[in-house]
């Protein structure tokens, strides 16, 4: 899977052609299931675009959110999710 770390995906239809083997079932699913969304797998290997900013905050608001769950009332959750404006 170099292809990935070199943002070419020229190479991904061969693999996918050499990982469709009835043989190694749980590749073989994986395979076709990209075969399907070809398209999309090959901008996100090609385009320089992410949503790790995005995925980055889902994951702390979650991670407060299980933290402070059946403990707190909500305006307790919003004072942690919110920046603090104190600047001491």
């Amino acid at each position: 899977m170099r292809f990935l770390r070199g943002k070419k995906s020229a190479p991904l239809d061969a693999w996918i052609d050499d990982a469709i083997n009835p043989e190694l079932i749980p590749i073989m699913r994986f395979a076709r299931v990209l075969r399907r969304d070809i398209d999309a797998v090959n901008n996100a290997i090609e385009l320089p675009w992410s949503n790790r900013q995005a995925e980055g905050q889902i994951n702390r608001i979650m991670t407060l959110k299980r933290a402070m769950y059946g403990r707190a009332a909500p305006e307790l959750m919003r004072a942690r999710m919110l920046p603090s404006l104190d600047t001491k």
